[in-house]
């Protein structure tokens, strides 16, 4: 069970450090090649952009440059770990799982074998590059298929910890993250751990779970809503998959309304999943902060994360609503 981290709460919410969460992948591997030789990465002609190129500076005997071809990508990674090998695989996301779901689901999940894989570029806040290259859909993609576990964290450190962690859970694990410099929310300290979830505030009358960059949004949002004299739990469900159904649970009990916040579809992604444990364990009222049924367009990642209303602004409607809902069922 997550409990109450009160080093990921800041003290202030205002210039706080921004750093890509591709920045915590990069340093991650660099790390894990140093204590263990069998850790390979394979990349789609995306070493700069993914940050393996830092890997491949230090073990370019370890650096497999595979091209533009990221379904024969998963196939090499899932012979590779075969022979004891533990490959990450890196490219954008709308490339993995996007064009490789079927290697993926036949070649890695279904033989359960150790590959890592990394969705770069994932979520709206791309930008200028448009629908073609904003993955919205990965977690739905990913977290359906069994055996797979599912990260998303909030920050480059969560980044760089989901990154090793991979490293020692048995079977393949995707990590998410994004382009975009975002808010740094957590510490050195602060635990990680696939399958729990944190609780980075606590509070009595909604409870907004969130993951990814809308960590900070949350925090953001629950700050502002004191002056309305409303509490807030802030939680970072960086695990989709496992999820914690114990903290989750709890938290609905305790707060009585739920508000779920992702740069991704409010369909299959964080919001779906959540949904499902609240609808198994403790319903509750629920509203979704995601993008809604349609794809992205072209826009700089501020303009676009406002329009599709994945800012501390969208939350605080959410909870609003959320909240209205649950004392109109007293």
């Amino acid at each position: 069970m997550g409990g109450i981290n009160p080093r990921a709460a800041l003290a202030s919410l205002e210039n706080v450090e921004r750093v890509p969460q591709r920045d915590g992948f990069g340093h991650g591997l660099v790390e894990l090649g140093a204590k263990d030789k069998n850790v390979v990465v394979l990349c789609a002609d995306l070493a700069d952009s993914t940050r393996t190129s830092w890997f491949k500076e230090k073990y370019p005997d370890r650096f497999i440059e595979v091209g533009i071809a990221e379904q024969n990508m998963m196939g090499v990674a899932a012979g590779l770990s075969i022979e004891g090998k533990i490959p990450y695989v890196s490219t954008y996301a709308v490339f993995c799982p996007g064009r490789n779901w079927d290697q993926l689901r036949v070649s890695v999940c279904y033989d359960r074998r150790n590959v890592k894989l990394s969705g770069a570029h994932a979520g709206i806040s791309v930008g200028p590059d448009g629908a073609t290259h904003q993955a919205l859909e990965d977690l739905a993609m990913t977290r359906c298929l069994p055996n797979l576990t599912v990260l998303a964290p909030c920050d480059w450190l969560e980044a760089k910890k989901a990154t090793i962690a991979a490293h020692s859970h048995a079977g393949p694990v995707y990590i998410r993250f994004g382009r975009e410099k975002v808010p740094v929310v957590t510490t050195d300290k602060t635990p990680f751990k696939i399958g729990r979830a944190e609780i980075f505030r606590d509070g009595e009358d909604v409870c907004v779970v969130a993951c990814g960059s809308l960590v900070y949004e949350a925090l953001v949002a629950a700050k502002e809503l004191e002056k309305d004299g409303i509490d807030v739990m802030v939680i970072n469900n960086h695990s989709i998959k496992p999820i914690d159904v114990r903290t989750l649970a709890d938290a609905a009990k305790k707060t009585g309304c739920v508000v779920t916040a992702e740069e991704h579809q409010i369909a299959g992604g964080l919001g779906g999943v959540v949904a499902e444990v609240l609808a198994e364990n403790y319903p509750v009222p629920m509203k979704r902060v995601g993008t809604p049924d349609k794809f992205g367009e072209s826009g700089s990642p501020d303009e676009l994360m406002a329009k599709y209303g994945l800012t501390s602004a969208g939350i605080i409607a959410a909870v609003k609503e959320t909240v209205k809902r649950k004392g109109a069922m007293k």
